[in-house]
């Protein structure tokens, strides 16, 4: 008679422990030796089981911290005004931002068009990883035009808040002008930094943020991990402050 392989039946165990919320979203599953003393194997069948787990999506590993049940995709609603912070609270997740690159540099084409200036002037680029209750969530390049905003840098750095940087930067307010967004494949690189298989999908968004009198002051580019978040359009007076994203500033409050 064929025998289930033990690793299967440890994985369509946990798998229901997850389902009927014995494990919850978030919460870290026990550890290897814990697993391998209450299903009696060894822990290289715990290991099969909980990569077969991860395969599937239902779980993510944090190195040096353990195996935690996935989150459910995080619904990011896009529009003119609501920043990260403000979505990933509404959405009871706990936001915060890495930044891996901040350097002035000669803007190119696409961003001189984007931001109004001419190819070469300086360029203010703000690069990282933005994170949802510790797990990645997303990637953001976001270019500021560093001639029209000299203080922007210095606040930049001590700042966590790109709004609460470009306050003080002379900016007190702005606003989405337009958003794109598409599908992209996971680079090498991208993959490592929001621990998901090269490969898979991304969302890409690509925007232009402005000042009141309609200059723009941010061009953004945001890589989203495609199974954690949602992506929501809010119509023109729909939502409060209506429901726009920073999704090219991921850091923002």
């Amino acid at each position: 008679m064929p025998r289930t392989p033990l690793w299967t039946a440890i994985e369509t165990a946990l798998t229901e422990d997850i389902a009927e919320g014995r494990y919850a979203s978030g919460d870290r599953l026990p550890s290897e030796a814990a697993l391998a003393a209450r299903f009696g194997v060894n822990r290289h069948t715990v290991r099969r089981a909980l990569a077969a787990l991860a395969e599937a999506g239902l779980v993510h590993a944090r190195r040096g911290a353990g195996v935690f049940v996935q989150h459910a995709p995080t619904e990011y609603p896009i529009g003119r005004r609501t920043r990260f912070h403000r979505n990933l609270a509404a959405a009871g997740r706990l936001p915060a931002r890495e930044i891996r690159l901040l350097e002035t540099r000669a803007a190119d084409a696409r961003e001189a068009e984007a931001l109004n200036l001419a190819p070469g002037d300086p360029a203010l680029v703000c690069e990282g990883r933005s994170l949802a209750d510790n797990q990645p969530l997303a990637l953001f390049r976001s270019v500021f035009p560093a001639a029209r905003l000299p203080g922007l840098e210095p606040a930049l750095r001590e700042l966590s808040s790109v709004t609460a940087a470009l306050a003080r930067a002379g900016v007190p307010d702005y606003t989405r002008r337009v958003t794109r967004v598409t599908a992209r494949a996971a680079t090498a690189t991208q993959a490592a930094q929001l621990r998901v298989p090269e490969g898979a999908p991304l969302l890409r968004s690509v925007a232009v943020n402005t000042d009141p009198e309609g200059t723009p002051v941010e061009f953004g580019t945001t890589w989203f991990a495609g199974d954690r978040v949602t992506l929501t359009v809010s119509e023109p007076g729909e939502g409060p402050d209506e429901g726009g994203e920073q999704a090219d500033d991921p850091a923002d409050a």
